[in-house]
């Protein structure tokens, strides 16, 4: 069946263009042929490419703008050959080597080209065989396969190592809700030991199933022969079930039934060496109604802690800062004095009233932000007071530890004072006031953190906390209307930036009169650097550790030696 359509392109009442796409349907096209009929030939890779033409994605049909595919008839191929996919996508898969003599035609070369070119065959093309390896690989049904059950490979009797699976009575996973590396939400996914996570997974409403018993009946194995914990279940009534759930309908009727779901799912391993000895688990549930549709961000967080470790704060590191830990902080007029830096964490439209907060982590740059709702009649005044107030929220703290493990209890022990720059007082009014517009509004946070190497301990380098700054910026708002102002709210965007700014441990060496006048060595100023001539065995060289380096440069220096040995001169010499 063909089927046409015209497209005009029109303007004042004038047609400016046309364009006549003819298109062709086959019916049951993929159908036409069973599938053991048609084997597909797989050439020899050293006399013919692999895939002469990548684009040809459909089988039994004619891809747009495929030229090399062959189930394109002439009529169809005319329809869009100016606009035919280019490059190894297209069929170029054997580009012409610039080594022959035929590409002198096409392409500017220089005059002694004709003389070493190669006359050669555009068939047999060098990058003919690139990846043959000329190995046959042999069928393996269970390399890559995901072993069943019954062949799950139990090592828990004889103690957990990190990373190993935690395993049931049952001789099963156990499992708790992960998100994989491609964003997706694994529902069973293996519980690591001694891997901490916090993840965010959006269940649809519909398909989501209580599990009968859930982790409360769980017997686990701790890690010693004959060995087993069973979790320790507490649960609360969440506060807020709206911040968890977006509805997508509107229930027609109160009087149905209602269901507790879980929106969060908190589970606390204690170790002890390679063993397990208690596991807790707080859920908070919510009551919705039995028939309500929507989708639920439930929240899942393991974290391992010690077994002799109180309910003291988690530190982030000891004694320097570990990458991916939070930033601790301190705020000395409050009597709980424990908190971190925050940063916004949005969900459903942005908007800041739904936005959670997540912690600052150590040396991550971040940028996140959220949107607030202002409308045309909107004061200044306030909006202002309302956009450096949610800036303010993020870093409700007056100082910031300075190493991992700095004690809360005790201001004096490496706690640095949070700088806050300057910035205009939000309550401040414009000389002139017009509606619509609003100038100097706080519109973002940048928070800039001065990091330092403070020696190491067992090898590991230790990070440590120098400065920290918080600078507030300011734009002039105005509201956005469309075709007319209408008495609707607009958005407008508050952010929030972290910038980690690694500083030397001690300053540089300043430069001498000779060196800032005497330009001659100076690697930045000149095409030759004298001082890099050998740049392996400089400090410049980062590629390897500097001792290897050495031991590699005397090595090569005694093969020079000894070839000065054994040469003529030196043999004359000798006999001399």
């Amino acid at each position: 069946m063909v089927q046409a359509l015209l497209v005009s392109a029109s303007r004042n009442s004038s047609c400016l263009a046309h364009l006549l796409i003819r298109v062709e349907i086959y019916a049951n096209s993929s159908l036409a042929h069973n599938a053991s009929e048609n084997v597909t030939v797989i050439p020899n890779q050293v006399y013919q490419p692999l895939g002469p033409c990548p684009c040809n994605l459909t089988a039994g049909a004619c891809d747009v703008r495929c030229c090399c595919d062959q189930e394109c008839s002439s009529n169809l191929t005319e329809l869009f050959r100016e606009a035919c996919f280019t490059g190894i996508f297209g069929g170029d898969v054997s580009p012409d080597s610039d080594h022959l003599c035929s590409v002198q035609e096409s392409r500017g070369v220089p005059g002694w080209f004709p003389f070493l070119c190669v006359q050669s065959s555009p068939a047999n093309s060098p990058f003919l065989g690139y990846f043959y390896h000329g190995s046959v690989s042999s069928q393996r049904r269970a390399s890559f396969g995901v072993p069943l059950r019954a062949d799950l490979r139990d090592l828990s009797d004889f103690g957990y190592k990190q990373g190993d699976p935690i395993m049931t009575v049952d001789k099963t996973y156990f499992t708790i809700p992960q998100v994989s590396l491609a964003g997706q939400c694994m529902q069973n996914a293996p519980v690591a030991f001694l891997h901490n996570f916090d993840v965010r997974c959006a269940t649809n409403l519909e398909a989501y199933q209580e599990q009968d018993g859930g982790v409360i009946h769980m017997k686990i194995k701790n890690g010693a022969v004959g060995g087993v914990v069973t979790p320790r279940v507490t649960y609360e009534e969440a506060a807020d079930p709206d911040a968890f759930i977006t509805r997508t309908g509107t229930l027609l009727s109160n009087e149905s039934a209602s269901r507790n779901v879980n929106v969060e799912e908190h589970y606390i391993f204690r170790w002890n060496n390679n063993t397990i000895s208690e596991i807790n688990v707080k859920i908070i549930r919510a009551e919705i109604n039995a028939h309500q549709k929507g989708i639920m961000t439930q929240r899942f967080t393991v974290k391992f802690l010690s077994y002799n470790s109180g309910d003291e704060k988690e530190f982030s590191g000891n004694p320097g800062y570990q990458l991916g830990k939070p930033v601790r902080a301190l705020d000395i007029n409050r009597m709980n004095n424990e908190t971190t830096l925050h940063l916004w964490q949005s969900a459903g439209r942005g908007l800041c009233t739904s936005a959670t907060f997540k912690p600052v982590l150590f040396g991550e740059d971040t940028l996140s932000g959220c949107l607030l709702e202002v409308g045309i009649h909107e004061n200044c005044t306030r909006l202002r007071e309302n956009a450096a107030e949610l800036l303010d929220s993020l870093v409700r703290a007056t100082h910031v530890a300075m190493r991992g493990n700095s004690d809360y209890n005790d201001p004096s022990d490496d706690w640095l004072e949070i700088i806050r720059a300057d910035a205009a007082d939000p309550g401040a009014a414009p000389p002139v006031s017009v509606r619509g517009l609003c100038a100097d509004v706080p519109a973002r946070l940048h928070i800039r953190i001065l990091v330092s190497d403070a020696g190491a301990v067992e090898g590991m380098t230790q990070h440590e906390i120098v400065g920290v700054e918080t600078r507030l910026s300011t734009v002039n708002w105005q509201f956005q209307c469309g075709l007319t102002c209408e008495d609707k709210a607009d958005l407008f965007p508050v952010s929030a930036s972290v910038q980690f700014i690694k500083i030397p441990a001690q300053l540089p060496r300043p430069l001498t009169r000779f060196q800032i006048n005497f330009t001659e060595y100076d690697c930045n100023r000149n095409e030759v650097c004298w001082p890099q001539l050998l740049y392996p065995l400089t400090r410049y060289y980062q590629g390897e550790p500097y001792s290897q380096c050495v031991a590699k440069g005397l090595l090569l220096l005694s093969f020079f030696v000894l070839a000065a040995f054994l040469s003529n001169p030196w043999t004359r010499t000798c006999k001399a």
